[in-house]
């Protein structure tokens, strides 16, 4: 599954005001519910809280990718966020995190693992994330994406 169909154009966010991880949280599931015209806000951050329980998802500097199970989803949905004065989020490193992609999945699926690990390869790349982090609209964030995306499927 391509990374720029699971985070596609709609469910790109800028500019977050979350100050730390429950509001990225509550602000992103917020904005998912009303693109989505989805009722399911609750079952979301109830997932969401869940899994971040285990283990931080605040894995690499800068980067947090909280994921949950949503029964109610018929496929995976992406949102990213990108956060320009950095969110707290008890990352693994102890900085906040500036660029967040969370993952709704309907349950443990390949696609789920595949989206998983296409961003893993592209967040290897250190100038990803700050190419990320500099675009200053959805556009920019959504091509950008696309374009390590793009390039590392030519690499395969």
């Amino acid at each position: 599954m391509l990374l720029s169909e699971v985070f596609t154009k709609d469910l790109i966010k800028v500019d977050l005001e979350a100050e730390d991880k429950d509001e990225a949280f509550e602000e992103l599931v917020d904005f998912f519910c009303s693109v989505r015209n989805s009722n399911a806000r609750e079952e979301i951050l109830k997932s969401l809280r869940d899994r971040e329980r285990l283990m931080s998802t605040g894995i690499k500097p800068g980067v947090a990718i909280p994921h949950g199970k949503i029964l109610l989803l018929d496929d995976i949905q992406g949102i990213c966020g990108v956060s320009k004065k950095g969110v707290e989020y008890d990352a693994l490193d102890g900085q906040p995190v500036h660029l967040i992609f969370m993952l709704l999945v309907p349950g443990e699926t390949d696609k789920h693992l595949k989206t998983l690990k296409n961003l893993a390869e592209l967040l290897l790349n250190p100038q990803f994330y700050i190419d990320m982090c500099s675009r200053k609209d959805v556009g920019g964030v959504y091509n950008t994406l696309k374009e390590y995306e793009d390039h590392f499927i030519e690499m395969m």
